[in-house]
């Protein structure tokens, strides 16, 4: 799905639920966001119209799997370290010694919790020729946004292949715009979800932000959706979604659903 990468070579991208991604560009493979505690493990998002512990749906993977594909991958990269970001289970299972890319407020946490291969990406940096450079976000509005804390998206160049800008958890707003124009990606992930608490506005993206991104994007690229049915806090399903993209005209949006790979 989606377009056909610059010359021979193919970026995939596989969701495997919520936020949690498989990235195969140029030689390297990334696992981002990893949050892979079976079904019902955690305490549910507090303050939540949803009460139910979370995940509320399993990896579509055996557990084994799962402990093959972490020790397989090359390098975690995380947005933040909320623990439907990065959970328990991450930590348990991901070898300590794998190269650990992260926010620069982040850093002391991720080293803390034994992961001596870390970095901080403050705003750019190269690992195995690939270009890792962050971009800003808003985790929310108004006082919701600023109590969530800071969020970074990332734009990654790996030669040969469409430019990826993983934007993270933000909510449609002028940072996000400015990262769409200076850096032009090809492919854009965005979380949807319309994550939310009981009082405060979305802290990750509503339809109609997805929507503001697919059109403020650059032309021919292609945006794709997840954070969907895995927290007890998104309250945006993925069939509402479709319903109102095809409503405002549809096109340049996937939404894949949990284990689809998407191949650019």
């Amino acid at each position: 799905m989606g377009r056909p990468a610059r010359g021979a070579a193919t970026m995939q991208i596989q969701l495997l639920r919520h936020a949690t991604l498989v990235v195969r560009a140029g030689s390297i493979t990334l696992l981002v966001d990893p949050m892979l505690s079976p079904a019902g493990a955690m305490a549910p998002v507090a303050n939540a119209a949803d009460e139910r512990r979370f995940p509320l749906v399993d990896l579509p993977l055996s557990r084994e799997a799962v402990g093959d594909l972490v020790a397989a991958v090359d390098a975690v990269l995380l947005t933040h370290t909320h623990r439907d970001h990065w959970d328990d289970e991450a930590r348990r299972l991901i070898p300590a010694l794998t190269p650990l890319f992260c926010p620069p407020g982040d850093i002391e946490a991720v080293r803390g919790a034994g992961f001596r291969m870390a970095l901080a990406v403050a705003d750019a940096l190269v690992w195995r020729g690939v270009r890792f450079t962050r971009a800003a976000g808003r985790h929310g509005t108004a006082e919701v946004g600023r109590q969530m804390g800071a969020v970074s998206g990332y734009v990654i160049d790996a030669p040969g292949e469409p430019r990826l800008y993983i934007a993270g958890d933000t909510v449609w707003c002028d940072k996000l715009q400015f990262a769409l124009a200076k850096w032009r990606p090809e492919v854009v992930v965005v979380n949807a979800g319309g994550a939310q608490f009981v009082t405060g506005g979305p802290i990750t993206m509503s339809a109609e932000d997805v929507v503001r991104t697919r059109e403020a994007a650059p032309a021919g690229a292609v945006v794709v959706a997840v954070h969907f049915e895995a927290v007890n806090h998104c309250r945006l399903t993925r069939a509402a979604l479709r319903a109102h993209l095809e409503a405002a005209g549809g096109g340049r949006v996937l939404v894949p659903e949990d284990g689809e790979t998407l191949t650019f």
